[in-house]
């Protein structure tokens, strides 16, 4: 374990997306849980904020949402973007008693029920996901496998036909990937462009999906206006791919790095849950999110005032040595395992259990389907403050 002295503990880097792309900010994390848990970062290109570090601060935070509200970002934005278009409009950015009326909206689709209704579907999607980068012989495990099942599921759910799904890949690779920001953005207006279409498609002809209840649903005796339905449109498309994609390349990569535990997981199916859980714990794919603080409140020892941001670091959170044993060790048999990976409180993860059954379903169909994998060249992270994880991850599949 790394041991920072002060002096070498740079803060300022934790909103430099190069500490996460060619560092390690777990030393930093872990020295402010020690010595500064709830610390206050002046404005830079961002604005001023309080950083968070240990795991029961994170929870009282995440389970307080009238003190600390969602509805002005849940991000660190840079100060010359302004404030965050979904703002008090989208799940991820409104507060009760509007985010419980438009949750409701939706929620149908992420039940016990409607997950299991899709397990066999998402089994022969990820046969065929698999079959397919065998068949490339060296393939990216983060576009080629990981990103694939959560999008073919998200495209189900919201109805985007088959036909189309193909094209929305290729989009979504390109607006939430790494190459430059006008491509990026370009992809992305691409993508609402398409959802705008579809909305209107949905307008004139409702059928049994999630654009459908956007649509026709109400909100306090209201339907949500266009520009509602296409933020949460967007919203629900990338809360419904990014954990999983990161959390399954992630994991992977683990596995690799440590094949003994693929072989324990392979040979004792019965490990699965842990092994997801702690997959989930050990990715933790959100870096940070954010809140605003409502009115004044005491943090630790801190007073905060109301307007301030609180940033919670998830995956110190995840580490935190007061609430895991041994949390830099990766363990698949670990319980219990009550990590924050999937959030806490009102905005607790909708998708968590089809987060979790994707992840179940595409770990076994890779140990039943393949015969070896193997890693052909360097992992390269994602140089982001926001999401931790892999751009890319070069592997070689042989199946059975």
């Amino acid at each position: 374990m790394t041991v920072l002295a002060p002096e070498s503990v740079d803060l300022a880097n934790l909103v430099d997306p190069e500490l996460y792309a060619t560092g390690d900010p777990y030393p930093v994390w872990r020295w402010m849980r020690d010595n500064d848990p709830v610390r206050l970062h002046a404005a830079t290109q961002y604005p001023a904020f309080w950083s968070v570090t240990r795991y029961d601060d994170i929870r009282t935070v995440y389970n307080d949402a009238r003190v600390f509200s969602s509805a002005e970002g849940i991000l660190l934005r840079p100060l010359a973007h302004g404030k965050d278009p979904g703002g008090g409009r989208t799940l991820a950015l409104t507060d009760p008693p509007h985010h419980k009326a438009l949750r409701s909206l939706v929620a149908d689709w992420f039940t016990t029920r409607s997950v299991r209704a899709l397990e066999e579907a998402m089994r022969g999607a990820v046969r065929q996901v698999v079959a397919r980068a065998a068949g490339l012989g060296e393939c990216d495990f983060v576009t080629d496998i990981a990103a694939r099942l959560p999008l073919y599921v998200i495209c189900r759910l919201m109805g985007v036909p088959d036909h189309e799904q193909e094209m929305l890949f290729s989009l979504t690779s390109k607006a939430f990937g790494a190459g430059e920001a006008e491509t990026r953005s370009i992809a992305h207006q691409e993508i609402m462009a398409y959802f705008l279409e579809l909305m209107y498609r949905r307008m004139d002809q409702p059928e049994d999906d999630l654009v459908s209840a956007l649509v026709n649903g109400e909100v306090d005796g209201n339907l949500l206006s266009e520009e509602d339905i296409l933020l949460n449109c967007d919203n629900l498309l990338v809360g419904g791919t990014e954990n999983v994609r990161l959390a399954v390349a992630g994991g992977m990569q683990t596995f690799l790095d440590r094949p003994a535990d693929w072989e324990r997981l392979h040979a004792d199916r019965t490990l699965m849950p842990t092994a997801v859980e702690e997959v989930l714990r050990w990715t933790s794919s959100a870096t940070h999110i954010m809140r605003t603080v409502t009115e004044p409140v005491t943090l630790r020892d801190r007073l905060l005032e109301a307007g301030d941001r609180v940033v919670m670091w998830t995956p110190s959170a995840n580490r935190d040595e007061r609430y895991f044993e041994n949390p830099d060790v990766f363990d698949i048999t670990r319980r219990p395992n009550r990590h924050l990976a999937l959030g806490a409180g009102e905005h607790f993860c909708l998708g968590a259990m089809m987060t979790r059954t994707e992840m179940r379903i595409l770990f076994t169909e890779l140990l039943d389907s393949i015969h070896h994998i193997e890693q052909t060249g360097p992992a390269v992270p994602l140089r982001s403050i926001v999401v931790n994880g892999l751009e890319s991850l070069p592997v070689r599949i042989t199946a059975k």
